[in-house]
């Protein structure tokens, strides 16, 4: 291969990978450089941030905050696409997990759209707590609308960051759904739209302190450890190994006190006066 030809190649491939580059930074819209969650777990939501309910009622956020967990999601209400997958993944995780909207948890939605009014959020509210189909479920899924500095101080402490698109007249913002402790602070963020039916019970189990599920939660919550990075659950091996090891030494025991008490009821093979009667046999 000739010197010349070898430059040719060489020119070729950086020409390529000038254009792959400059591509993809023309094809990520910058506007997308101020979209995105941070996390600010165990912040506290003020619960004194005021909104309207689907009735055009004033109400504080705080209001819905006592003894269950939340699950708190941020769309708004005409969004043409991703807000709609946000609302039907949550609505199918709920259907999915056994815990029931009402009595173990609440659901609050909030729209970060300053111009949506009551009546869209309780059309919303019709369709989701309708598909929904538990009982009392329009009384438990909270759809509410705000002014604009309500909607600010929210967005800021749960890190929830969009902005508003003038070309196309819509928002871009991410994709995600919360888990709040009764008391209103950041418990868990799960991502994207579709939410793991496991990975959101355990979040409201443990999100409770322990006052809704079953024991089974609470083992898997001991093997089981939420990762912020990816919004999900995963197998803690050491705690698996310990308590295969606690299981092991349990059944162990249980075994060798069976044992135990077996041998103390089983009968001797000769009896202690038909032993001495028959030694006395022998010397006569």
């Amino acid at each position: 291969m000739s010197c010349k030809f070898r430059s040719a190649i060489l020119l070729a491939l950086a020409g390529v990978a000038t254009f792959s580059a400059n591509a993809q930074q023309i094809a990520t819209p910058a506007i997308l450089s101020k979209v995105g969650i941070t996390q600010n777990l165990n912040a506290r939501i003020p619960p004194d941030l005021v909104f309207r309910d689907e009735t055009g009622k004033s109400v504080r956020i705080g209001d819905f905050f006592g003894q269950k967990p939340i699950v708190l999601s941020l769309v708004y209400f005409d969004c043409p696409a991703l807000c709609t997958e946000v609302l039907n993944g949550e609505l199918r995780t709920m259907k999915a997990i056994s815990l029931d909207l009402g009595k173990d948890f609440d659901a609050v939605t909030v729209s970060f759209e300053p111009k949506d009014t009551p009546a869209l959020a309780r059309a919303k509210r019709d369709v989701y707590a309708g598909q929904y189909g538990r009982p009392e479920a329009a009384d438990h899924w909270h759809f509410l609308t705000g002014e604009q500095q309500s909607i600010d101080a929210l967005t800021n402490v749960v890190g929830f960051h969009y902005a508003y698109d003038s070309s196309i007249r819509q928002y871009a913002h991410a994709a995600a759904i919360l888990v709040l402790t009764p008391d209103g602070r950041i418990d868990r963020y799960f991502y994207g739209v579709i939410y793991p039916a496991r990975d959101v019970r355990l979040g409201l189990v443990e999100a409770s302190q322990g006052k809704i599920g079953t024991l089974t939660d609470h083992a898997v919550l001991y093997c089981y450890q939420y990762d912020p990075m990816t919004g999900k659950y995963g197998v803690v091996v050491m705690n698996v190994l310990r308590a295969a090891g606690g299981l092991t030494v349990l059944l162990l025991g249980i075994f060798m006190t069976l044992m135990f008490l077996r041998e103390r009821k089983k009968p001797s093979a000769v009896p202690p006066a038909a032993g001495a009667n028959a030694r006395l046999g022998l010397l006569k």
